[in-house]
């Protein structure tokens, strides 16, 4: 049994599992114990598998599916293509539901979050399975919880509540003396600690550092000479240490990107506007979102690599007259953007629209020439698309230039249905 210390930080890492394939099971109560798999854009690569799937074909991530399906499908196994609108809703249930249980919380990636549990005066195995429980019953998302003094150890005892099914999806560091702790750690390998890659780990293994508890007794000023200070401070952080604040607030976005491969090749001006028109508008809508303007408009289109024909990659950017956040400006600029890049009788691959040098509203100058009238209506005009879009679906409004038939629209052939984002693909009971 352990109880936090006021003077010592405690944080939990709440990371749920096979996140992508999870989220395709919560609605599919026939699959749970199916083995699934989720595919990349245009049903490339497989990038999630359920446990049972990991169990059975023992696949590397962005195996590329064409090679493994007729085996995987022999097995029973059952594919998704991904569906990206449905696992940030989920994830938005997901970080929501843990807000319950912690005063302070750090969205650290979609199926990951950090909770201080400093002060907290209760058996934290206990709460552990608490947030477990809460999470799977209010979102059906199974969840592992690792609980350590320190940001390093909870990710570290995260992976040990996932890899040790006697611990029952909760481990925690905090609870453990010092030779349970050191006895588990001497088990691990040190690419297990957070930030060790496989090169930093080739170096270590050089160097005689094999295990996660060589690492921690590993002198730090020898470690810091040699593979310097961030290391160093890892080092500091598995012997319980916290040199790693939580950190609340999300870092202010320098580029906004929208960019898709196309399902099928596009090799027209005008599907070439089709697409750069979409993901203007789709920029510009994440622009708003976050309260940003751009300075600048960045457009790229591109062949394939691999193809046997001699690759073209173009791109192209400009600054604008003044900072904005309207659809309509940046897709005319993107638009005229694509007009001195587009090359005939190239087969694209790949289109992209970037914005950049972004500002907030406070930190906007303004153009001289523009009325404060034009400037409003402007985004009156955006707040209103902005609305119906989010209050129906995504499109609902659009511009004319994204065109009806999206001929170069990403191939998903295995979508399930936008279960919590759209009326339409709400789930029925029979």
């Amino acid at each position: 049994m352990s109880f936090t210390s006021q003077n010592k930080p405690v944080f939990a890492l709440c990371d749920a599992n096979s996140f992508y394939a999870s989220c395709e099971k919560v609605f599919r109560p026939d699959l749970r114990t199916t083995p699934v798999v989720v595919l990349s854009n245009n049903d490339g690569c497989v990038i999630a598998q359920s446990k049972e799937a990991k169990a059975m074909l023992d696949l590397y991530m962005c195996k590329p599916w064409f090679e493994v399906e007729k085996e995987a499908k022999k097995l029973g196994v059952v594919e998704f293509s991904s569906n990206y609108e449905l696992y940030a809703n989920m994830s938005n249930r997901f970080m929501a539901t843990l807000r319950q249980f912690a005063p302070r919380q750090e969205v650290y990636s979609i199926d990951e979050s950090f909770l201080d549990l400093t002060g907290i005066k209760r058996d934290l195995v206990a709460y552990g399975q608490d947030i477990k429980n809460t999470v799977f019953q209010w979102t059906g998302l199974p969840i592992c919880v690792g609980i350590g003094h320190t940001k390093t150890l909870a990710k570290l005892a995260n992976h040990c509540a996932k890899k040790q099914p006697a611990m029952n999806g909760v481990c925690d560091f905090t609870s453990m003396n010092q030779s349970e702790l050191d006895n588990l750690m001497e088990k691990l390998p040190v690419s297990k600690v957070w930030g060790i890659g496989s090169k930093l780990e080739a170096k270590l293994n050089q160097v005689g550092v094999h295990n996660v508890l060589r690492l921690k007794r590993a002198d730090t000023k020898r470690i810091r000479d040699q593979f310097g200070v961030l290391l160093e401070r890892t080092i500091k952080e598995l012997n319980g240490e916290s040199w790693l604040a939580l950190d609340e607030t999300l870092p202010e976005a320098k580029q906004v990107m929208s960019s898709r491969s196309f399902g099928s090749r596009v090799n027209t001006l005008a599907d070439l506007e089709q697409a750069i028109s979409y993901h203007a508008a789709n920029a510009g809508e994440r622009l708003r979102k976050h309260g940003l303007y751009a300075n600048m408009v960045y457009v790229f289109i591109q062949n394939s690599p691999f193809d046997k024909a001699e690759y073209y990659g173009a791109s192209r950017v400009v600054a604008l007259p003044s900072p904005t956040d309207c659809t309509l400006q940046i897709t005319r600029v993107a638009l005229w953007l694509l007009k001195q890049i587009y090359k005939e009788g190239i087969y694209y691959q790949k289109a992209g629209v970037m914005l950049m040098e972004l500002v907030p509203a406070s930190g906007q100058q303004t153009d001289l020439f523009s009325g404060e009238a034009t400037a409003t209506k402007k985004s009156n005009l955006m707040a209103t698309l902005d609305s119906i879009n989010s209050k129906y679906s995504k499109g609902t409004i659009k511009l004319a230039s994204e065109g009806v038939e999206k001929v170069w629209a990403m191939r998903r052939s295995y979508k399930s249905p936008n279960y919590t984002g759209d009326w339409k693909d709400l789930p029925s009971v029979h």
